[in-house]
């Protein structure tokens, strides 16, 4: 019987679990070109840096208003890979984000930044909206009336 209730709290804290994974570009492209009439929002930021910390509920509540239609927010983090355990997780956590949340996993900033969007000089916050072939990149902190009026915006225009 102690057995059982073992077993019960390690499953119980494992799905309480932040889920933060890995991501390369080529994963994210992927992706994005499979869901083809998902609309996804994507937020660069990092655990470091205020502003992107300010605008993350903004998202979750972004998240939330479009739980059923087709839009995925993707949070991915610009943290260095070492700091996957020690800083994301338990920051993923902490502010109890349920957005899916990424890692980038790639080795140069100047390929991945020109690969999200030629202008991009790498500054965070940056989100960037998709939608089969149509992009619109944001190289600044939202609040989240500014969120929601770009994402109204970017879904309205053909």
């Amino acid at each position: 019987m102690r057995l059982f209730f073992i077993i019960i709290l390690l499953s119980v804290a494992y799905i309480g679990k932040a889920q933060v994974k890995l991501l390369s570009l080529d994963e994210l492209d992927a992706r994005l070109a499979n869901g083809k009439d998902t609309t996804y929002v994507i937020n660069f930021w990092a655990t470091w840096c205020s502003p992107c910390v300010a605008e993350l509920p903004g998202f979750e509540k972004l998240r939330l208003a479009n739980v059923n239609r087709p839009v995925k927010v993707l949070l991915v983090s610009l943290d260095f890979k070492s700091k996957l355990q020690k800083a994301v997780i338990p920051f993923v956590q902490n502010q109890k984000l349920k957005a899916e949340v990424f890692l980038l996993n790639e080795p140069n900033q100047q390929e991945y930044t020109g690969r999200i969007d030629k202008k991009w000089s790498g500054a965070i916050p940056a989100t960037l909206f998709v939608k089969a072939k149509k992009r619109r990149f944001y190289e600044q902190d939202f609040t989240e009336a500014e969120l929601n009026k770009a994402f109204s915006m970017f879904v309205a225009k053909p």
